[in-house]
This record gives structure tokens, sequence and C-alpha cells, in this order.
């Protein structure tokens, strides 16, 4: 495992070869540095890069061109985050460093956790003026899927919970899910929901309403949200009591957002916070989770020939 630290006057971050993980990202605030994210080398998925297809697959099953595919079952009967030795679990190669930039690659072979094709993937880390930009580009010698993203935990105070930072999302409608994770295969409206966060809103508070409907996972807010248009654009905004903001930015047609309710304390960022309960809050831009598996959603298929690409940025202001 090796470690990297980018450096500009103004932000600073550490990525991890193993899992393309960010490790920590740091930005220059008129009371000095201060860091944005809960970055854990213990923590599951924790700043690291996922797939070969983030979230979940119903069954673990896709097909293509109908034939069946099984992958490594690691949520049973279901696979999350690409299943067992997912890229998360990778240990990247480094292609190239600067001050500011670093480039990684990983091979991931033919019937790699049942994913048919020879993967071929890079991954771009470039900082910027209170920024951070991850770039995703992958090829395959036979018919894949591919759904990639970064897995940040973001907690803009340092405080033990994100319970007064406010949300929002331009997304009007989500994608409930059975209790396993797993869509409908609808496509719901969020107006006047606990998960309507086209106005700005308190977590805690909207969480409440959630809790309230009905409509949590097992307790927890993590959910995916679709986001209308096209090309690079605001997925989502978080900010902290004193003003500080993250936006987010992204070519994906979806945004998962997952409050981190399933920590407790058990493991701790490099540090040395203890991640609890409500202490980060996930913001990954990506396709719906299950869409092989849903007529009608967004294609992930990726052939030979064709480039699949994905870029997130993180803007601090």
């Amino acid at each position: 495992m090796s470690e990297f630290e980018l450096r500009s006057d103004t932000s600073r971050a550490v990525i991890d070869t193993m899992g393309a993980a960010l490790l920590s990202f740091c930005v220059m605030t008129p009371s000095g540095w201060r860091e944005v994210v809960l970055g854990s080398r213990v923590a599951p998925y924790a700043g690291r890069t996922v797939g070969r297809y983030a979230n979940r697959l119903a069954l673990g099953r896709f097909s293509i061109d109908g034939q069946i595919f099984q992958t490594s079952a690691n949520e049973p009967p279901n696979s999350l985050h690409g299943g067992v030795g997912g890229f998360s679990e990778c240990e990247w190669t480094v292609v190239a460093s600067s001050d500011t930039a670093l480039a990684l690659r990983l091979v991931s072979p033919d019937g790699d956790q049942g994913y048919p094709g020879q993967l071929d993937v890079a991954a771009v880390f470039d900082l910027g003026p209170h920024a951070l930009t991850v770039s995703y580009a992958a090829s395959s010698d036979s018919p894949t899927v591919v759904n990639l993203t970064l897995h940040p935990y973001f907690n803009l105070t340092g405080e033990a919970t994100i319970d007064e930072h406010m949300l929002w999302l331009p997304s009007a409608e989500y994608t409930p899910t059975r209790d396993d994770g797993i869509p409908t295969g609808e496509m719901l409206p969020v107006a006047g929901t606990g998960l309507d966060f086209t106005t700005p809103r308190r977590l805690d508070a909207a969480r409440a309403a959630m809790l309230d409907e009905g409509l949590d996972r097992g307790g927890a807010m993590d959910h995916n949200f679709m986001v209308p248009g096209d090309g690079v654009r605001e997925m989502a905004r978080l900010t902290a009591p004193d003003g500080l903001s993250l936006t987010v930015l992204s070519d994906s047609p979806a945004v998962q957002i997952y409050d981190a309710s399933g920590f407790d304390g058990s493991f701790s960022t490099v540090d040395g916070r203890s991640m609890v309960c409500h202490s980060g809050l996930a913001i990954e831009p990506q396709s719906p989770p299950d869409c092989p598996n849903q007529p009608g959603w967004p294609d992930t298929v990726l052939r030979p020939g064709q480039t699949w690409s994905r870029t997130i940025t993180f803007q601090v202001s």
C-alpha cells in the first residue's frame, strides 16, 4: 500500500493506492485548515473506489445479450459494490504522479467476481483550488457492466454528527427499494416527503420526517435520487452550520445518499475520530442500483471498442 499527498495553497488530499481511496481532503478556511472527510483505512468502503458495479445487484445477477452472469453475493443473496474482492479491496498501480495529481490503473481479469470481460480501468485524482476531481475511464474486451464511484463520507465541521448540516438535491424523484436495498422498479416523486431536498433541509429534521413516513431503509437514509439533465452538473450541496459548503458535481445519472447510520464507533478515521452513527454523509454519484435488471433504466453495458467514463468533483466554498 502507498499513500500520496496532493498539495496546493488551498487544498490537500491523501490518496491510498489500496482501493484508490480518498483518506483525507483538507481545505483552507479563514480559521485555518479543515478536514472535510472521514478517511479510514479500515471502515468498509469509506473513501474507496467501488466497482465493477457500485451499489447492489439483485441476486448478484445480470444478463447481457441473453446470457446470465452470476457475481459474488457478498450481501446474500445480493451483490454489493462489486462483491468479495471488489475494486475497493484491490491494490491499484501508480501510472503517474505530481504535486497536484495522481493517476492509477487497475486491470480486472475476465471472470473477476463473476463479471465478464477483462476491464482496464484508470482513475485520476486532480487537486484544484478548494476542489478535488476524480475521473474514471474503462474499456473491456467483452460486453460487461460498469458503474464506478468514489465512496467518501463528509463531515464539514469535525463535530460528532452531521445532523445540523443542510442538504440540497436537485432531484424530483427517488427509486424506492425493498428492505434489502434492491429497487422496486418505480421512480417516485420526493415532493412533500422526508426525502424532498429540493429546498435545503437539516438532515436531522429530514430524517425524522422520513422515519415518520416509513420511507427509511432499516432506519437509515440510504436512497438513490435521480438527477435530471446531462453532462457535468450539480448533484448535491451540503452546508455546515458555519456556512462552509460542499458542492458535488458529476455527469452520472443519479446520486446515492447514505447517512452512516450503520457506524457504531467500531472504526476510527485516520486522524483518530470515532466513526459513530450519523458522523458523516456519503454522497456517491453513480448509476442507480440494480440498473442492469431494471427495464428502461440507464444503460450500464460497456462493449468492446467503447470507453466508459465518469467525472466527480468535490468543490468547497
